[in-house]
């Protein structure tokens, strides 16, 4: 149970970092694929099927960590205290502006909204490579500092907006598409950027999590023995539903609907 507790958090959250990589990126670059109103709608209704689906990955991941490794969770939260809350702030904010821009009136509100998306998808973005700077270090009970942490949260930033520009020429058309396109080259096929930055945003996580005590701080027994076969029975399901959601969304966005 030990063992399946381990591959079901490292499976999630690796699932979260290629599926909601892309939602991400591509928000963090919403003003520079969107010149304009419409065109940053387009670049919304891209990944707008996508991100809540996606953000059930990390619930998952968080409610893996809660339930099968409750005193390193404990450890976690109140180590990282500050690194969470810019999570959760960049979180809350990327979702305020996505549900809110086409509810309120007039082009100041919706770039506002617009403002929230990016910012909160950079925040996110930066606050992840925060955290990871610590994990990667060996140092998981305190935040990252120094040169160290600012450079690896400005990779993994970097990385999430790779991964978005491979999702953005998937999914985009017209010049948001053609902005894209420039960025992650005419060279090969529109997929291979997108799978070659899925692979590295995978791994990051798995790297990270060799830094943590997870053999020796699992739940008792008798958890690990209720919590473990539900979640084998629950991710079928989970995993089901997001294929088809991809399969249902696989075409490109034409025109900007919204949510």
């Amino acid at each position: 149970m030990e063992t399946l507790s381990i591959a079901l958090l490292a499976f999630f959250a690796a699932g979260w970092f290629v599926l909601a990589g892309a939602d991400i990126g591509t928000g963090m670059l919403t003003p520079w694929l969107g010149r304009d109103d419409r065109e940053r709608r387009l670049v919304l209704a891209s990944f707008a099927p996508f991100f809540l689906g996606n953000e059930v990955w990390l619930v998952a991941a968080a409610g893996v960590l809660v339930g099968c490794f409750p005193a390193l969770e404990g450890e976690l939260l109140s180590g990282q205290f500050p690194v969470l809350v810019a999570l959760l702030t960049g979180w809350i904010v990327r979702d305020a502006g996505l549900w809110s821009r086409g509810r309120g009136p007039g082009p100041r509100w919706r770039a506002g909204c617009d403002t929230a998306v990016t910012c909160g998808s950079w925040t996110v973005a930066l606050s992840w490579g925060w955290l990871l700077a610590a994990l990667l270090t060996g140092r998981p009970y305190a935040p990252a500092t120094g040169p160290t942490a600012a450079l690896t949260a400005l990779a993994v930033a970097a990385l999430f907006a790779a991964h978005g520009l491979g999702f953005a020429t998937l999914r985009l058309t017209g010049p948001p598409y053609e902005r894209a396109r420039r960025l992650v080259g005419r060279t090969g096929r529109p997929w291979w950027s997108f799978a070659f930055t899925g692979v590295l945003l995978a791994g990051l996580p798995l790297a990270a999590g060799t830094a943590l005590p997870l053999a020796g701080r699992t739940a008792a027994p008798a958890t690990l023995a209720l919590l473990v076969p539900a979640l084998l029975v629950v991710t079928p399901l989970l995993v089901a539903v997001q294929a088809w959601t991809w399969h249902a969304f696989r075409h490109r966005v034409t025109r900007p609907s919204y949510l």
